[in-house]
């Protein structure tokens, strides 16, 4: 169940081009999987902000945010110590016992931080761990050394080439001759689009829509599946790959 508590900040900081990293401390007993998101409430704005979890302890936990609006923008100013009121133990994140042996894990700009928890799960589970990260230009790269220290095995792609194979995700998984048994995604709608119809095995994505309230009361995030409406922020945001109707 989503529980609203208040949360210190620790640490808040750039760590790519217009996107930034926030500790949080805190209670984080509602969290259980890679995936789930929280609801922060930012002073003078009537909706709070989601963002997805990129990993927690017993202490507090850390966000990745994109500077886009108004609201992300005053966030860069919030310093440590600086109280929050936030929604957690959002959405129903990734389920990593579905994959037996050997993912693929592919993440498109900001969606690293949500798969990021995700890999460390998969690999201390003993599977063998693929993971394809897509991005604009070198600028723009997110957690290469985290993950490169998760055990997973790791390419980049970039659009104007300056780091990894240019192109797409999808140009560097027709380079890999990996016996995936299970795929998870993260990232722009259109990308996640082409891994599933791209991939023949089974696999996850999580879906990203415009959230009003970020539990499911307001119905502003619902989205039409195979199984019918489905709310993004409480039903998802991760979907299982034959549920989703682009």
């Amino acid at each position: 169940m989503p529980q609203a508590s208040r949360y210190k900040v620790i640490s808040n900081r750039e760590v790519a081009s217009q996107t930034w990293q926030m500790r949080l401390e805190g209670d984080t007993s509602a969290f259980s999987r890679g995936g789930q998101f929280v609801d922060v409430a930012v002073c003078g704005h009537f909706l709070r902000r989601p963002f997805a979890v990129r990993e927690w302890d017993d202490t507090g936990f850390d966000i990745l945010y994109k500077v886009v609006g108004h609201g992300t923008e005053e966030m860069t100013s919030m310093q440590a110590g600086t109280v929050l009121d936030i929604l957690t133990g959002l959405g129903n994140g990734f389920d990593a016992s579905r994959c037996k042996a050997s993912a693929l894990v592919v993440s498109g700009g900001l969606g690293a931080s949500p798969v990021f928890s995700l890999v460390k799960e998969l690999v201390a589970g003993g599977r063998s761990v693929t993971v394809v990260m897509g991005y604009n230009t070198a600028d723009d790269i997110l957690l290469f050394d985290e993950y490169k220290a998760s055990g997973a095995d790791i390419h980049i792609s970039t659009l104007d080439g300056s780091k990894g194979v240019k192109g797409f995700v999808t140009d560097v998984i027709d380079t890999l001759q990996g016996n995936w048994d299970y795929f998870y995604t993260c990232g722009p709608k259109v990308m996640m689009k082409a891994v599933c119809e791209k991939l023949e095995i089974p696999g996850e994505a999580s879906l990203e829509e415009r959230m009003g309230c970020g539990c499911g009361i307001c119905y502003g995030c619902t989205c039409h599946t195979a199984k019918g409406p489905k709310r993004v922020c409480a039903d998802g945001p991760v979907f299982r790959k034959e549920d989703i109707i682009w």
